[in-house]
């Protein structure tokens, strides 16, 4: 099986690219350390406050993949309140 989480993040603060780009990255290498799940960010588009992250994991297991992403949803939420972002949507696929 494969779960696949979009969260959609809106930045506030971001003034610029470069603002854009430091909580993304953030974000990233927090969920890629914490989780043994594959993520990067999505659509990326010339909009410095919004942003689009996937996070994918593989196991045969889809209790194992719920509890999984369900944790990456919460750790995501903790990381980004902490960025000065916050998540305005998001939802899980399984394959």
């Amino acid at each position: 099986m494969i779960a696949f989480l979009n969260l959609d993040l809106r930045i506030e603060h971001a003034q610029s690219l470069k603002d854009k780009r430091q909580v993304v990255r953030s974000l990233k290498d927090r969920l890629r350390a914490s989780f043994n799940a594959s993520v990067a960010e999505l659509d990326p588009s010339s909009l410095w406050n919004q942003a689009t992250i996937g996070v994918v994991a593989v196991s045969h297991s889809r209790d194992y993949l719920d509890g999984l992403m369900k944790n990456v949803e919460r750790a995501a939420t903790r990381i980004t309140n902490n960025l000065g972002a916050e998540i305005t949507d998001s939802f899980i696929e399984y394959y």
